[in-house]
């Protein structure tokens, strides 16, 4: 139980620190015979209260499995 703690606090840690996770999507516009049209959209998601609450869980499984 520790060590999953432990893991969560740290990756918490590294969610906070990066903020943002970029996702680049690929879209097709227009396709006519061998001839085709894409543009590229990168999105940017949050994650900073992903890694608060993974902050949160991991304290929580370090003292729960402290209690043994």
């Amino acid at each position: 139980m520790k060590l999953a703690g432990i893991v969560l606090i740290i990756l918490g840690i590294v969610a906070c620190i990066y903020q943002w996770v970029p996702i680049t999507q690929t879209h097709q516009d227009a396709k006519i015979g061998p001839l085709s049209i894409q543009h590229q959209e990168t999105n940017y998601y949050p994650v900073t209260v992903v890694g608060v609450v993974a902050i949160i869980a991991g304290v929580g499984c370090v003292f729960a499995g402290g209690r043994r």
